[in-house]
């Protein structure tokens, strides 16, 4: 059996799988001050009367790190940035405490200039005088030649909790990129050290010595222990969840929209024949451009819980959530109370949502029906619009999806797949406000869950070889080997899957889960005079994002 768990800022969902379907579902608050006790318990449920030897894999996915980035609620980090000549670091500067330093090295991975530790160790001194205890170094080129950041880490060592290096966070070419996808992993670690921690310490008082896998943005996972050095993997950890929960329920050959409706946020994405659409050189967020891949998604400030106000006889719903609905004992009207003023959920306490409602029709002037159904409407009407620049903006470049680009594709979905707490109560109105065929995808309320314990585990790796220096590298793996002249992109590929399945296997991949798949192949001679001296190989291998072949049957018995 399998445990799907999604950590989301407003409530815990856990699934508990078998060969047979769902086994058991449950719901319950997420307490940010006490992570532990939300796992336990959650945990506690789940298994409640099972023998843990029946348990073989429990898959996490967590929107902790995203909402910390989204809020700006990160602590103080240092940064120690290395760019060489003909380039100013400060344009690229990430936060206060960011230390350009000397040292360069050349696109080849020759050094141009040394590193200077008394530089450093100033750097040092004052990231201390701040209480900064976790750092980020990135030096330009380094994923050719890691030496001058080795050399800072080492100047650094032992002052550090943890210190992040930029050629380990990202083997993909992009200096302003991987100094900003440095500094978020050091900035969501201590976040993702305390989930980590919790997550650990709830299992091991459960008595749960299974796999541990986590989702990452790119809809696939890795273990729990390979997170705490790249936390930023699990930034959009949360909707991806959602996508790869939905998958299975797309039509064949057609474009799709995913939809999650939750308390605080509404989450989309795009399916091309149920392979979901990818961000393919990296995220941003939080006004940070990086290198974490990731599935296209679209994240609005409106859900369920969206707080209501009115201001100049203008209605106004969300950014901000107060809590959840009065109906359930919140603090100001949402939107939720509105639907239980129309009668379409039950199970609340209609007179607080009623008063709520009431009080925003009073200020408006209109009657309390009209006022519920014209917050309903406004609700839809704003989903509906940010689906449609979500299109637009996905089709004004080259479209890729988790496999492959697809060269002059327009995407053109006329499916919507909805899931969340409150999907059943949107759909009919979505369908008669938009042109799309609407579809609640089955256990909408924890569809994320399941998806994060059906997605297997996924990995990449970037291979770099210059046959006239005579060496291939992946500084990301730590790997380096000398290549004769005769080195060719077929030898590299096959180098790189080696690595890749290597790697996969070390994040958590069952082995019989390994399709590998080449992203990149690129090859250029270098020239000198009118001789060409050597080769230029870079290759790119990932393993498939997907749902594991092991519960393929699981599926189709959630439909039931």
């Amino acid at each position: 059996m399998i445990i799907g768990l999604d950590v989301g800022g407003t409530h815990t969902d856990v699934v508990l799988l078998g060969e047979e379907g769902l086994i058991r579902e449950i719901k319950i608050p997420t307490d940010h001050s006490d992570l532990f006790s939300t796992v336990l318990e959650s945990l506690n449920q789940i298994t409640s009367g099972l023998g843990s030897k029946r348990i073989r894999r429990i898959v996490l996915s967590t929107t902790l790190t995203t909402n910390s980035i989204a809020q700006k609620k990160i602590p103080k980090v240092g940064m120690i940035v290395s760019a060489g000549p003909g380039i100013d670091p400060f344009l690229f500067q990430t936060n206060e405490y960011y230390v350009p330093v000397s040292g360069s090295i050349d696109h080849r991975g020759r050094e141009v200039e040394p590193v200077r530790p008394e530089e450093i160790k100033k750097a040092a001194r004052n990231f201390l005088d701040n209480d900064i205890s976790h750092v980020g170094v990135v030096s330009k080129f380094s994923i050719r030649n890691p030496a001058h950041e080795l050399k800072i880490s080492e100047v650094l060592k032992n002052s550090f909790e943890k210190v992040f290096l930029g050629h380990r966070i990202s083997g993909n070419l992009n200096f302003p990129r991987r100094i900003a996808t440095t500094f978020l992993n050091a900035s969501v670690y201590p976040i993702h050290k305390k989930f980590f921690n919790a997550v650990k310490r709830s299992l091991k008082k459960k008595g749960l010595e299974v796999p541990i896998h986590i989702l990452k943005a790119d809809g696939g996972t890795m273990s729990i222990e390979s997170s705490i050095d790249s936390p930023g993997q699990t930034i959009l950890s949360g909707p991806a969840a959602s996508v790869m929960g939905s998958i299975a329920f797309a039509p064949d050959n057609q474009d799709a929209l995913v939809m999650d409706i939750g308390g605080t946020t509404t989450d989309m994405a795009a399916l091309i024949n149920q392979i979901p659409v990818l961000e393919p050189v990296g995220i941003n967020i939080g006004g940070y451009r990086t290198l974490i891949r990731a599935l296209e998604v679209h994240s609005i400030a409106l859900g369920g819980d969206s707080a209501i106000t009115i201001t100049n006889g203008i209605l106004t719903i969300g950014p901000e959530r107060k809590g959840p609905a009065m109906a359930y004992g919140g603090p100001v009207p949402t939107p939720t109370d509105a639907l239980v003023v129309l009668g379409k959920i039950e199970n609340s306490d209609r007179e607080k949502a009623v008063s709520g409602i009431k009080a925003l029709a009073e200020s408006m002037g209109n009657s309390l029906e009209d006022t519920a159904q014209l917050i309903f409407d406004s609700v839809c009407k704003k989903i509906l619009a940010e689906a449609n620049a979500m299109i637009d903006r996905i089709n004004s470049k080259p479209v890729y999806t988790i496999h492959e680009l697809q060269e002059g594709y327009k995407l053109n979905p006329k499916d919507l797949l909805i899931i969340g707490g409150p999907a059943p109560y949107f759909a009919d109105q979505l369908e008669k406000m938009s042109d799309y065929n609407v579809h609640v995808v089955p256990r909408w309320g924890v569809a994320n869950a399941i998806g994060a314990a059906l997605a297997r585990t996924t990995s990449e790796v970037t291979l770099f070889a210059d046959t006239e220096q005579g060496i291939a590298t992946a500084h990301e793996e730590n790997f380096s080997k000398k290549v004769d002249h005769d080195y060719s992109g077929r030898m590299a590929v096959e180098n790189a899957y080696k690595l890749l399945r290597k790697k996969a296997l070390r994040m958590g991949a069952n082995s019989g889960d390994l399709e590998l798949e080449v992203l990149e192949n690129q090859q250029f001679n270098m020239v000198r005079g009118f001789l060409t001296t050597g080769k230029n190989i870079r290759v790119k291998v990932q393993v498939k994002p997907g749902l594991i072949h092991e519960y393929d049957s699981v599926v189709n018995k959630l439909t039931r």
